[in-house]
């Protein structure tokens, strides 16, 4: 049998999607048309579940980021394929994608001024592109915060990695990350001290807050399968101008102050912050700051939160803030049954912000305040990816947080 002919009309929409990529790729920190991104991604949603229907992918959940490389039973030899895999306003972070594979053999950090080759903070400091992996698993311990250099992605998968007990990661003033497949937990504040950021330069460091991810002026930046508790202050807070940020299939546990988007209320260089939250799963003992917003843009999509004492998602500084086909699960406290939380603005001030929910999921009594024009244009600016069905949430986070992937097999 001939194999099929692809349409001309297909064939068009392929090679106006390449062409789109490859104009994203240089583009700037911010994404300049985000309605553009949510036509290519909803494209690849559906294309995924055509392919999926027809046998080819019968390992698919609906997840575009899992189903793009998870069914590769040899994803262990084609590891950077993973760079091509992302979604949302982080999608063009291309990590470590375009360098060498430098594998971590030394779970040690004795010395953040002079790190040892083979450790972690040696990896990430390094001015060329590097994609870093773990020789085995490992506690990594770090004595002060792991000050990254930009092009590196840090990916756990086939270990089991642990960053716990001391500071850990932070992306401050550099581009393209990928945070992959880690434990973060436990993080504390760092001290006043030395710590080497390239291969040339070190400085003297004030006391970091204890963030499990700090982004700090930080852009195309994509943080996904990692599961995340118990830290100092937030597990992933993203300030001071940072933009252009995917924050994915992450489970998020046993914490207070989630996640704060938005340096101040004053702070008015992040009002081009563009975040997108996807495919995360909100966990046990969670309190609030799922997150907090301030000035930016922030698409809030395919979520499932089954867990927060006092809130879900707050702000302040009028954010635009786009939920759309999330799952929220109320507490069974009568007093906490709103999804969100307008901050230090009177009723009169907030009404005005635009805060939408879009085909989520409310159940045992949540219910989400929205305020605002509903056909605002600013959520084009708050829009990354076409959301699927809340129905689906439960399925496409089922394998949220770090996965158990051993080489030779799917992960």
């Amino acid at each position: 049998m001939a194999p099929p002919t692809v349409p001309l009309s297909l064939l068009s929409l392929f090679l106006f999607s390449i062409s789109l990529s490859a104009a994203l790729s240089s583009a700037p920190a911010a994404v300049s048309d985000p309605e553009l991104v949510v036509q290519e991604v909803h494209r690849s949603i559906i294309n995924a579940t055509k392919r999926r229907n027809l046998g080819y992918l019968s390992c698919g959940t609906g997840n575009p980021i899992d189903d793009c490389w998870r069914c590769d039973s040899n994803w262990e030899k084609n590891r950077q394929r993973l760079a091509d895999c992302g979604i949302g306003f982080g999608k063009n972070a291309i990590g470590g994608r375009d360098g060498k594979i430098y594998v971590v053999t030394d779970a040690g950090d004795d010395d953040p001024v002079n790190p040892k080759p083979g450790t972690l903070r040696y990896a990430v400091i390094q001015d060329e592109p590097l994609w870093i992996i773990f020789a085995r698993d490992m506690v990594i311990r770090l004595k002060e915060e792991l000050i990254m250099n930009s092009f590196k992605t840090i990916d756990g998968r086939g270990a089991s990695v642990h960053i716990a007990g001391g500071p850990c990661i932070t992306i401050q003033y550099v581009t393209n990350i990928i945070i992959h497949g880690l434990n973060i937990h436990d993080c504390k504040p760092g001290g006043n001290t030395d710590v080497r950021d390239s291969p040339r330069h070190f400085g003297f460091r004030t006391i970091s807050d204890g963030d499990g991810v700090s982004i700090f002026g930080g852009s195309h930046v994509w943080v996904d399968h990692c599961s995340l508790s118990n830290c100092n202050d937030g597990l992933i807070d993203a300030i001071h101008g940072s933009t252009a940020i995917t924050i994915s299939n992450n489970y998020m546990t046993h914490h207070d102050k989630v996640m704060l988007l938005g340096h101040s209320d004053s702070y008015t260089q992040d009002k081009n912050m563009q975040v997108t939250i996807a495919f995360n799963h909100f966990g046990e003992g969670l309190v609030q700051r799922m997150p907090r917003c301030r000035h930016g843009y922030f698409h809030v999509v395919n979520n499932d939160y089954t867990h927060w004492e006092m809130y879900a998602i707050g702000g302040s500084a009028a954010p635009t803030i786009n939920s759309q086909g999330n799952r929220f699960v109320a507490p069974n406290d009568r007093f906490s049954k709103e999804v969100t939380k307008y901050e230090d603005a009177p009723e009169s001030e907030w009404k005005n912000w635009h805060w939408r929910s879009e085909g989520d999921l409310m159940l045992n009594g949540a219910f989400f305040t929205s305020s605002g024009a509903g056909a605002s244009s600013s959520y084009a600016r708050a829009s990354s990816l076409g959301a699927r069905p809340s129905s689906l949430v439960g399925t496409i986070t089922t394998n949220a947080g770090a996965l158990n992937c051993r080489k030779g097999s799917r992960c």
